[in-house]
């Protein structure tokens, strides 16, 4: 599974970086390079940038998925659940192919509603990653690594089937909010929301244990 994830980060690494090298020439010497909640670029940099903000970002995080599993103390290491984590590693790594398609397009081309197309792909990845989550073990790379959750198997698993179902419902719920138009502040809040209700929930639950 490792020879796979590996595979697939630096295909979609190479694919940007082609996909870079093939609008170099139409990119001015400065392009944006953030922008704001309301989707307006504020910030400008360098086109050299791009490389840093798209193929750079991603084999970092593709980088520190591979390197956490070898680091983790043996207690905590990822046998058992090993597909389902390098598939959750994968979705990270499309999500940022994703953004940094986006940035490109908005740079050669503007007219992308970044403030609405950013969210989105959030949302999808609540949802990808949500739906698999409940098979995770105990670890020290992903995961609800509360206090409560580490200390107590039971409390992990439960934990884990209520954040899978919530992080589906908070990503569908956010692909909801956006079509409706909602301001941004309940547009955060819905994608936000199931992490202080699984991280109280990890705390009753182990308060419940006895002891």
């Amino acid at each position: 599974m490792r020879a796979r994830y590996l595979a697939v980060c630096l295909l979609l690494i190479a694919a940007m970086c082609a996909v870079t090298l093939y609008c170099w020439p139409s990119l001015s010497a400065r392009v944006p390079v953030h922008w704001n909640v309301e989707g307006v670029a504020d910030g400008y940099g360098p086109r050299a940038v791009l490389w840093l903000l798209g193929p750079g970002m991603m084999a970092l995080v593709a980088l520190i998925g591979w390197l956490l599993p070898r680091v983790a103390p043996r207690r905590y290491d990822i046998s058992g659940f090993e597909p389902t984590y390098y598939y959750a590693c994968c979705v990270i790594v499309g999500l940022l192919a994703y953004v940094y398609g986006l940035v490109l397009v908005s740079v050669l081309h503007g007219g992308v509603a970044m403030r609405s197309a950013v969210p989105a792909g959030v949302c999808i990845l609540l949802i990808l990653i949500g739906n698999p989550l409940g098979k995770v073990r105990r670890n020290a790379a992903m995961g609800i690594r509360t206090l409560w959750t580490l200390a107590s198997e039971a409390v992990w698993y439960a934990t884990h089937r209520l954040a899978a179902r919530l992080m589906v419902a908070s990503g569908l719920l956010g692909l909801c909010a956006l079509w409706l138009g909602a301001p941004h502040w309940l547009l955060l809040t819905v994608m936000l929301a199931w992490v202080p209700l699984v991280t109280g929930y990890s705390l009753l639950l182990y308060k419940r244990l006895p002891h």
